[in-house]
């Protein structure tokens, strides 16, 4: 028989909501990625510039993945951003990474912090985790206070960890314990 399709999941995140990532997402996902300001902070895993196609591939290699770990960022039923976490392995086993994203017409609106401190609740409640960790650029204030506010400790500095925009950059660890 056929397996029941899982309810989307949908966490109430203050002005926010996270929700499951779905293909039509792609348009909005696209629209809002492709912003020099956003790819500056992130991973070179996310392209610059940022097309229909990486939104449609990056969808159709997240969109149904169990245990569903990517989710979307949805302010006043639109896509606003993506949130997610890397489940780590071997002796790192209880500890996950979380990294998100938002598209500068919600910046500085409260929205990260609110769907920050949802997410940590929800993988806390979710995973055997005993540590979040989350690392920034060292240029990256924004995103150090989000993580802040939710209960997130600088744990150091690592020196010219990084090249990102043609830059050696150092990078900062942040970790949340369970508890």
């Amino acid at each position: 028989h056929d397996p029941t399709p899982r309810d989307p999941m949908r966490l109430p995140a203050g002005p926010a909501v996270l929700r499951s990532l779905k293909h039509d997402d792609a348009a909005e996902l696209a629209r809002l990625a492709n912003d020099r300001r956003v790819w500056r902070n992130l991973r070179d895993a996310f392209p610059h510039p940022y097309q229909l196609a990486d939104a449609e591939a990056f969808l159709a290699a997240t969109v149904g993945r169990e245990p569903e770990t990517n989710l979307a960022i949805e302010v006043d039923g639109r896509y606003a951003g993506g949130i997610g976490l890397t489940l780590l392995n071997d002796v790192h086993h209880r500890t996950a990474e979380l990294g998100f994203w938002l598209g500068q017409p919600y910046w500085n609106r409260g929205i990260a912090t609110a769907a920050v401190g949802a997410l940590c609740m929800h993988a806390f409640a979710t995973f055997d985790l005993a540590r979040l960790q989350a690392q920034t650029f060292a240029w990256n204030e924004a995103s150090r206070r989000v993580l802040e506010k939710n209960g997130f400790t600088s744990e150091g500095v690592l020196r010219s960890a990084a090249f990102k925009d043609g830059e050696l950059i150092d990078v900062v660890m942040h970790a949340r314990l369970r508890g």
